[in-house]
C-alpha cells in the first residue's frame, strides 16, 4: 500500500469512501506528516501554507473525534479573516459528507449578530470563526465551549500579525484544558513557538519544508567611486526589485540624507535613528513591518529588536566596522528557509579592509556593472491608518476588523497587520483601498464609539 494512501490511516470506511468521492486520491505532504499524530489525539504544531491541504489535515482529525449524537460544540477553529473562515467551513462540510447531521457554523465579525444568535440556539458540532466575534459570543453567554475536544488555530502567524493575541488568550479561558490543540502557521517565528509552548502539551512539530536551505543569502560587494553611492543603491534596487529592504548606514546624518534622497527619486523610504522619540520610532517600525513602506534606512542601534519575518534584502551602505556587525545585519534576511540578498558598498580606499570579507561564496563586482533603469520607483503595498484609541480604550483587533469589514464593507484580504498600543492603533490597508477605509472609519464607529482617524 502506498504510504500516502488515506487507507493507511485509522479512519472509518465511510470517511475513506467520501474522500475518494470528493477527489482526495492521496495525502499531501502536510497530511502525511501530521495526520497520524492528529488521529492519535496528540497536539501538533505544523508549518503549512494555504493550498498545502492543511484544512483536510485538521478536518479529518476533528471529524474522526466527533460524537454526532452529542449535539454540542466539540471543535473550535479560529481563523484570522472571515474569508478564510468561510473557506474552511466549506471544506469541512465537504469532508463531513460521510455522515448525516453534522452541523458546522461560522461566527465572524463584519456580519450581523442577530442571525448568529439564532443559529447558535439551534446548536452546532463545529464552530469556525474569527477570535473577536467568538469572544463576543462567549462573553454574552451565547456560545458554550465546555465540550470542546479539539481546538485549531489556523494561520496562527496571520492572527498574531492582525493583533489577535489577547483575544486568543481570552478564548482559551473558555476551552477545557483537556483538549487537543492543533496550530498551523506559514512560519515558525519565535512568537509562534512561544504561543505553542504556552497553549500546547508536548506538541509534535511538523515541517514539510525541511528540504529548503536555511539562511541562503547571495552576498555581493560593489566598489563604488566617490559621489556615486546613492546612484549605486538605486541601481541595486532597480536591478533586483526587492519587496522590502533595510539599508544600514553608520551615522544618523547619513541615514536621514539617504532616506530623503530616495524619496526624491520616487522610492518610498523612512529613516530610523537614535534621536527619534518613542512615538516616532513606533510610527516608522509599524509602517515597515506592515508593508506601508518598502525601504527602511537605519543605524545599527536603531534597528535593534526589529524583527521582520520576510525581508528580501539588506544593503550595507557603509562597510561595517566589524565582521560580527556584518553577520548580524545580513542575518535579518533569508529567515525560515527563504532566500535573501545582501549587498555591501565600499570605497576604493577600503579595498584592503575588504580582504577579510573575501571568500568563494561572495561576489565582488564593480558598481559600473549594474544596469541603469530609468523611471524606476518603489511604492508601498499598504498604507497605514492610525486610530486614536487603543488597549486603554478597550479597543481590540476584532473590533477594528469588524468595523472595516462590516459597515465599511472592506474585504478581509484588504486589511493587513493590526498593531494596538495603549492609546493608538495602527492598521495596514491595501493602498488602493486607503481612501475608502479612511472615509468609512472617520464617519463610522468602533464598538459604538467615535475615534479620531488619520492616514500616517
Amino acid at each position: 500500500m502506498n504510504k500516502r494512501d488515506f487507507a493507511a490511516l485509522s479512519i472509518s470506511k465511510e470517511m475513506l469512501c467520501n474522500l475518494g468521492e470528493i477527489g482526495f486520491t492521496e495525502m499531501t505532504p502536510i497530511q502525511e506528516a501530521s495526520l497520524p499524530y492528529i488521529l492519535e489525539g496528540m497536539d501538533v504544531i505544523a508549518q503549512a501554507k494555504t493550498g498545502s491541504g492543511k484544512t483536510a489535515a485538521f478536518g479529518i482529525g476533528l471529524l474522526s473525534r466527533l460524537d454526532v449524537k452529542k449535539f454540542r460544540v466539540q471543535s473550535l477553529v479560529l481563523c484570522p479573516t472571515r474569508e478564510l473562515a468561510d473557506q474552511v467551513a466549506k471544506e469541512l462540510r465537504l469532508l463531513a459528507k460521510f455522515t448525516h447531521n453534522i452541523k458546522i457554523l461560522t461566527l465572524c465579525g463584519g456580519e450581523a449578530f442577530g442571525p448568529q444568535l439564532g443559529s447558535l440556539r439551534h446548536g452546532a458540532h463545529i464552530v469556525v470563526g474569527t477570535p473577536g466575534r467568538i469572544l463576543k459570543h462567549l462573553k454574552k453567554g451565547t456560545l458554550l465551549l465546555e465540550d470542546v475536544t479539539t481546538l485549531v488555530l489556523d494561520e496562527a502567524d496571520r492572527m498574531l500579525d492582525m493583533g489577535f493575541s489577547d483575544e486568543i488568550n481570552e478564548v482559551l479561558d473558555f476551552v477545557p484544558e483537556s483538549r487537543q490543540t492543533l496550530l498551523f502557521s506559514a512560519t515558525f517565528a519565535e512568537e509562534i513557538l512561544s504561543v505553542s509552548a504556552s497553549i500546547q502539551k508536548d506538541a509534535i512539530s511538523v515541517k514539510t519544508t525541511h528540504h529548503e536551505v536555511a539562511n541562503k543569502i547571495t552576498e555581493r560587494f560593489y566598489e563604488v567611486q566617490n559621489g556615486q553611492k546613492i546612484d549605486t543603491l538605486i541601481n541595486i534596487l532597480s536591478n533586483f526589485k526587492p519587496n522590502n529592504v533595510i539599508v544600514f548606514a553608520n551615522t544618523k546624518a547619513e541615514v536621514i540624507e539617504i532616506a530623503e534622497t530616495l524619496q526624491k527619486n520616487r522610492i518610498d523610504a523612512l529613516a530610523i535613528h537614535g534621536d527619534l522619540e518613542q512615538y516616532e520610532r513606533n510610527d516608522v517600525l509599524v509602517q515597515f513591518a506592515n508593508k506601508s513602506t518598502p525601504v527602511l534606512v537605519a543605524t545599527d542601534v536603531a534597528a535593534r529588536g526589529l524583527d521582520i519575518k520576510e525581508l528580501s534584502m539588506v544593503v550595507n551602505y557603509d562597510l561595517p566596522h566589524t565582521q560580527e556587525t556584518y553577520t548580524h545585519r545580513i542575518g535579518r534576511t533569508a529567515r525560515a528557509g527563504a532566500e535573501g540578498l545582501a549587498f555591501t558598498l565600499f570605497a576604493p580606499y577600503e579595498e584592503e579592509k575588504t580582504e577579510e570579507y573575501r571568500s568563494q561564496n561572495r561576489i565582488f563586482e564593480d558598481a559600473q556593472s549594474l544596469e541603469r533603469h530609468s523611471g524606476f520607483e518603489m511604492k508601498p503595498q499598504n498604507i497605514t491608518l492610525v486610530i486614536e484609541g487603543g488597549k486603554k480604550d478597550k479597543v481590540r483587533a476584532g473590533d477594528i476588523l469588524g468595523a472595516l469589514t462590516g459597515e465599511a464593507g472592506l474585504s478581509g484580504s484588504s486589511i493587513g497587520k493590526i498593531d494596538i498600543y495603549d492609546r493608538q492603533s495602527y492598521v495596514a490597508i491595501e493602498a488602493s483601498k486607503i481612501d475608502e477605509a479612511y472615509e468609512k472609519l472617520k464617519n463610522g464607529k468602533i464598538k459604538g464609539k467615535k475615534f479620531s482617524v488619520w492616514i500616517l
